[in-house]
């Protein structure tokens, strides 16, 4: 059962353009069975893309994520971040055989450096095609890097293997069209985001109380968060993991990819939320 129409090319992969990401899971015991149930029903919808991180509740979230695919595994694209500290060579083999034991499988089909820290790009490259070699992991990328990170990721030996560059990326906050997202374009890299509807930032409210994103939704027949889902994947390159505990929203969230976008919604919306026109720093949460 899916109820989705758009992928995105990723690791050789047809991936749905909508997956689940799973920050602020984990931090309360009281809200595990909800936050698992929330998943299964998001890789049922076809969201099979699921996102996590060591980082995220100090692992409570992988353990969360663990036990939603616990029966489906073979069914999910399973996606998890290491912190700049664990960058190292022996420091992300352990890091990684950690992530795997909070979530209770052999394997990641995607590990992401979660953002660029001290550690050498050279260092953490070869140890990630070690921890490939190993088979712990199927395929590697980074988080948070801005144009030049994946510039100078790219002079690195073997640096061309990265995957993904997750990012932050919202109708709100769109500084990586100016050159990060057409870099990665150009090098026919997959972009995947966070926080698609706003959820951490402080323009989550006129985002979603927009007039005319308001009126767009009501034109669509679909919700706002829907829009909002469905304007991030609009160029089939992009990815978006937005978070949900809650079935409504997991449902309505599944239905966003059949959303389409025509030049002329594009362009109301660039009104409101204009594109950059000039280099911006990159925003992160």
């Amino acid at each position: 059962m899916t109820n989705q129409t758009k992928t995105v090319k990723l690791a050789g992969l047809d991936i749905p353009a909508i997956g689940q990401g799973s920050w602020g899971m984990g931090e309360h015991s009281s809200q595990q069975d909800k936050e698992v149930a929330a998943l299964q029903l998001g890789v049922d919808l076809g969201m099979t893309l699921t996102d996590t991180a060591e980082m995220y509740a100090d692992g409570g979230s992988e353990i969360v994520v663990g036990k939603a695919i616990k029966n489906i595994r073979e069914k999910v694209f399973l996606v998890s971040k290491f912190y700049p500290h664990h960058a190292g060579s022996k420091s992300a083999v352990l890091a990684c055989e950690n992530s795997l034991r909070r979530l209770n499988t052999d394997y990641l089909d995607l590990y992401l450096l979660h953002w660029r820290g001290h550690i050498p790009l050279s260092e953490t490259i070869e140890v990630m095609e070690k921890l490939k070699a190993q088979g712990k992991i199927k395929n590697w990328g980074v988080s948070n890097f801005d144009t030049s990170d994946m510039q100078e990721l790219w002079r690195n030996a073997q640096g061309d293997h990265c995957q993904t560059n997750q990012v932050l990326y919202h109708l709100g906050s769109r500084g990586i069209e100016y050159d990060l997202l057409p870099w990665c374009q150009e090098h026919s890299l997959p972009v995947m985001v966070y926080c698609p509807t706003a959820q951490a930032g402080s323009l989550r409210n006129g985002l979603l109380n927009n007039p005319e994103v308001v009126q767009l939704a009501k034109e669509k027949n679909c919700s706002v968060i829907q829009l909002l889902l469905a304007w991030c994947v609009r160029s089939g390159r992009v990815i978006a993991i937005p978070k949900s505990t809650s079935e409504v929203h997991v449902r309505e969230n599944a239905k966003a990819g059949q959303i389409v976008l025509n030049t002329e919604d594009l362009q109301r919306l660039d009104k409101v939320f204009p594109p950059p026109s000039h280099k911006m720093r990159l925003d992160v949460v």
